[in-house]
């Protein structure tokens, strides 16, 4: 059933990850490249240090507009507490968990290390792959 399968079995292990001196620009251009809605942000020790996701781009888009100003880097947008998941929660808990945070996408972090990530579709591959079994 649902209630057995884990995060680890559907999150992705081959992640794109970013800096936070990256500049905004390239930020954006590498997700849109890679089709991504969001990436985890690591220090030059491999720690998350942030996620950076298309919302947080926008404000880049805006500052241009209105200001002429697309100088921002990745530190200066990304959300700073990240919500994360283990590779050992149930993917019920972590739909559940989808439904009320305002998120498309969780890193999954073991140890203190980034080691996936998870996303809305990866739970979706889940339930469609364990409704065939049933």
């Amino acid at each position: 059933m649902i209630k057995s399968v884990h995060v680890r079995d559907y999150m992705t292990s081959a992640m794109i990850t970013l800096k936070p001196q990256t500049d905004i620009v390239e930020a954006a251009q590498t997700m849109l490249e890679y089709r991504l809605t969001g990436a985890p942000v690591l220090d030059d020790h491999n720690r998350l240090v942030g996620f950076i996701s298309e919302k947080d781009c926008l404000h880049t888009v805006l500052s241009a507009i209105y200001h002429g100003d697309l100088g921002h880097r990745v530190m200066d947008l990304m959300t700073k507490e990240v919500k994360t998941v283990h590779p050992d929660d149930s993917i019920a808990d972590v739909s559940e968990r989808f439904l009320k945070d305002n998120c498309r996408m969780y890193p999954v972090m073991e140890k203190s290390q980034l080691v996936g990530m998870i996303s809305r579709q990866s739970i979706l591959k889940a339930i469609q792959f364990v409704g065939r079994k049933d």
